[in-house]
């Protein structure tokens, strides 16, 4: 009794009933790292500075949106080509070395069931000093200086997010812009970020040129991945391959002012003319609509539909735009699968057998026999295949960390369910934080945890017939502690857990039976 009775009369003592409980952290909180339009808020600059938002349009309040990626019209000299005018043959090349996907990769984010989630800019896309606006190019001939993507900028945006305890997954889509050896050792740090110094996130891959098809040979795609993201804290990491053809990107935020050479563009247009009409009258209202694409002040939206209805060049020229802008890595996708499957089914379910929305199609076709490797190799480095299926598009096949040999950490659900375990009742045990070691506070502490171990059992993230099975909760001297530890203001808790493992291998037996009648 704290009080002391020392006058007369009747005292109240309440007592509490009940231990503390533990509260099951959130579990599907991802950070992504990249470039952005925008980094001022109220005039203070956000770089480097995690910011949580809860949806696309909170995004572009604070973040803007994307930027208008440039390709020129190049002529082709060999047999790949993007369409022909004149019987000549051209393509589009990207004009920057590297392209800001971050904008577009937010966007197949949340199409997959994103909510929640963190937003670390480490720049923006176009340079400080340049003065110049994003419209300014189509009067002046030269746009405004885009920024490079640099690794030393996004392992700052990684470094940021030490200070941020909630998010739970780490994705930076543009990784894959970064030269080959800086991306590998992008991704290292990444893996190292969570597996070695937070300990409490996870990181989602893409492969490096995952546009290309597997040679297997010693500039195999995967084989060099393998090869370049390292052997450490691989429980904490995924990999998926091959990229996304997604319609993410709009028919009507493409126009011909994705193209940079207009001279160009006009020039071959004039030819489509030419050889495809000859009313004169006709040929010269399709040419004053050409030359509207040089004038700054031409309704931009209307000379694009009309082009679009008179030009079959055009319209190709742009589909093809589209189509290129479409490409996207799909880690984005997939954090937003982690997110939906999680709030709908729980951590402890395989994120795979799953369709990926806004998506086409792979850009590689992968068949049972390609996926082998992919799945089962003796390095244990397991890549994540997304393949395409007859009748039910585009499904996540895969399910396994980067520690693919491992029996503790072959699988994504168990590794992040230990993480959501730990860390729920890392949280939760601070309440006991300088309280007497002695057998009330154990009792205390193992019917706290018991008892969250015990609803997660009955979610189904555990497995055992009986809650024995399931889990079991240590503490106590002669147990799990010594006289010495109890001395030294050690308290130590031994919890062990069966947590529910993906049927990834599904084998049916058939045998014929003899006749009976």
């Amino acid at each position: 009794m704290a009080q002391t009775l020392a006058t007369p009369g009747v005292y109240i003592e309440e007592k509490n009933a009940f231990p503390n409980s533990v509260a099951g952290i959130p579990t599907a909180i991802p950070a992504f790292i990249g470039y952005t339009e925008k980094a001022i808020r109220e005039g203070e600059s956000l770089i480097n500075q995690p910011v949580r938002i809860t949806s696309l349009a909170e995004y572009h309040s604070i973040f803007g949106a994307g930027v208008k990626t440039t390709f020129s019209i190049q002529q082709s000299q060999g047999a790949s080509f993007d369409f022909q005018v004149d019987g000549a043959s051209y393509k589009l090349v990207q004009d920057s070395e590297s392209r800001f996907l971050f904008y577009d990769s937010l966007r197949l984010f949340f199409a997959n069931g994103g909510g929640t989630c963190y937003i670390v800019s480490v720049g923006t896309y176009y340079k400080a000093e340049s003065s110049q606006s994003e419209d300014d190019f189509y009067s002046s001939g030269s746009g405004p200086k885009l920024n490079s993507i640099s690794k030393k900028a996004l392992e700052d945006g990684l470094t940021a997010l030490i200070s941020e305890e909630e998010p739970t997954m780490v994705v930076i889509p543009e990784a894959v812009e970064l030269e080959e050896g800086d991306c590998f050792a992008l991704q290292q740090a990444i893996i190292a970020h969570c597996g070695y110094k937070m300990k409490n996130r996870f990181a989602i891959l893409d492969v490096f040129k995952g546009t290309a098809a597997r040679t297997y040979d010693r500039n195999d795609v995967i084989t060099r991945f393998r090869e370049g993201v390292g052997s450490n804290f691989l429980a904490y990491g995924s990999a998926y391959y091959p990229f996304l053809n997604t319609s993410i990107v709009q028919n009507e935020e493409v126009s011909f002012k994705n193209i940079s050479n207009l001279d160009v563009l006009e020039s071959l247009l004039n030819k489509e003319v030419d050889r495809s009409t000859d009313d004169k009258k006709k040929s010269d209202e399709i040419k004053a609509e050409i030359r509207k694409i040089s004038n700054p002040d031409a309704d931009a939206d209307g000379v694009n539909q009309t082009l679009k209805v008179v030009s079959p060049v055009f319209k190709s020229i742009l589909t093809k735009v589209r189509n290129l802008l479409n490409v996207l890595p799909p880690s984005p996708a997939m954090a937003g699968i982690y997110t939906a499957i999680d709030n709908s089914r729980g951590v402890w379910k395989a994120p795979a057998n799953t369709s990926i929305a806004s998506v086409i199609s792979p850009v590689v076709k992968l068949t049972h026999d390609d996926q082998e490797d992919l799945n089962l190799t003796v390095t244990g480095k397991s890549v994540n295949a997304i393949r395409s299926f007859i009748g039910q598009g585009t499904i996540v096949w895969g399910a396994r960390t980067l520690d693919g040999n491992s029996q503790d950490w072959r699988y994504i659900n168990v590794r992040r369910t230990l993480i959501f375990i730990e860390q729920s009742i890392k949280y939760a045990a601070k309440a006991y934080v300088y309280e007497p070691n002695t057998s009330n506070t154990w009792v205390l502490v193992k019917s706290m945890i018991s008892s969250f171990l015990n609803d997660l059992w009955k979610l189904g993230g555990l497995v055992g017939a009986s809650p024995e099975q399931a889990y079991q909760v240590e503490i106590g001297l002669g147990s799990t502690m010594t006289p010495n530890d109890v001395l030294d203001g050690v308290m130590r808790i031994s919890v062990k857990v069966a947590i529910s493992r993906p049927a990834e291998f599904i084998v049916i037996t058939f045998q014929q039976k003899m006749q009976e009648s």
